[in-house]
């Protein structure tokens, strides 16, 4: 069994995932359990909101791990082997660790690419009325602050550039709301109403 940390992702609206801790005396048992977590825990047909240029970063990160990332990996790991005694050889154990955070990171990505959905930006020719998955607009606080916002998906949220995931709960929130409506989050110090001030 694979022991795991709790980690807050910030950058995904807050969401809760789990790492897992990998011992250093890691087995090839040891290593196809890890897979298997990969595809238990971040493997599914989800479909995943991704802007096209968020969309085209993802396939270059999937390129380069298919291609160079696993030549360096494969060489790390055949450069090892010709030290000797596997069983106590932690540059061995080392690259096949990093194997399979490689694989599982692979996995993932196809996953991803596979299930994504292309988010179109609104234009001038087709205005978009309420706030949806692309949309940029303008809040402001009770306190009187004002926020510019873009409502993405998880994979590209990142709350300190103003990019809300949809799947957060100020996210789920705003959606589908328009300009004028007045919408209530609770936050860790409490209920914030937001206005929503314009759309792009």
């Amino acid at each position: 069994m694979i022991a795991s940390s709790c980690v807050l992702d910030k950058a995904g609206g807050g969401r809760v995932s789990f790492m897992p801790i990998i011992p250093k005396n890691y087995t090839r048992e040891g290593m196809f359990s890890f897979v298997s977590y990969i595809l238990q825990y971040h493997m599914s047909d989800q479909v995943k909101y991704l802007t096209k240029e968020g969309f085209e970063k993802l396939k270059t990160e999937l390129h380069f791990l298919k291609t160079e990332k696993r030549k360096e990996v494969a060489w790390r790991i055949q450069q090892a082997k010709e030290l000797g005694d596997l069983s106590e050889n932690a540059e061995y154990t080392e690259a096949k660790n990093e194997q399979a955070f490689l694989e599982g990171r692979i996995i993932e990505l196809e996953n991803i690419v596979k299930n994504a959905i292309i988010i179109e930006p609104s234009t001038s020719a087709t205005p978009s009325t309420t706030i949806r998955i692309g949309t940029r607009f303008s809040v402001k606080t009770d306190a009187g602050t004002s926020l510019a916002l873009m409502l993405v998906g998880s994979q590209e949220a990142n709350p300190q550039e103003g990019r809300i995931s949809n799947e957060s709960p100020m996210g789920k929130a705003l959606l589908g709301h328009k300009v004028g409506d007045q919408v209530e989050i609770q936050a860790p110090k409490g209920i914030i109403a937001y206005t929503i001030q314009e759309i792009f």
